[in-house]
């Protein structure tokens, strides 16, 4: 069972360096303690998978990389494109979580809309002139 573990930070006084409290040494024991309930996190939602009957295409993440491009001025913006999605969906509750992992200026809100079982459509609608965004996409099955 996994034991939880209360993370302190060391703190020192910026004009002495005299240590006023210890932090949580970065041991073997701690860290093994962490991969411990990792394993058991990942052991214990495969037994709620095979108890529920789900079978793993019906949970997997599906991931994209999409780079989005604008060559309009701001207020204005042409970044959308359609993404196909690889499995099909039965409905169109699925999630997509975006994570922007580069961009040449700002980038505002990604929004994700007009979804359907086959795809959905990605925006941001900042003044950027492109955007690399990662998506994660869950459910829907």
């Amino acid at each position: 069972m996994y034991r939880n573990t209360h993370w302190i930070d060391e703190v020192k006084d910026q004009e002495t360096e005299e240590v006023i409290q210890e932090g949580t040494p970065q041991s073997a024991g701690n860290f093994n303690n962490m991969e411990g309930g990792i394993s058991d996190a990942h052991l214990a939602a495969a037994l709620l998978i095979i108890q529920s009957g789900l079978t793993a295409d019906q949970v997997a993440t599906e991931e994209k990389t999409v780079t989005l491009s604008n060559s309009q001025s701001y207020p204005f913006n042409n970044s959308t494109q359609t993404i196909a999605l690889n499995t099909v969906r039965n409905f169109t509750d699925y999630t997509v979580e975006a994570e922007i992992t580069a961009h040449d200026g700002n980038v505002g809100d990604v929004r994700i809309f007009d979804r359907m079982l086959n795809g959905f459509k990605v925006a941001y609608d900042g003044s950027a002139k492109s955007a690399t965004i990662k998506l994660r996409i869950k459910g829907g099955m």
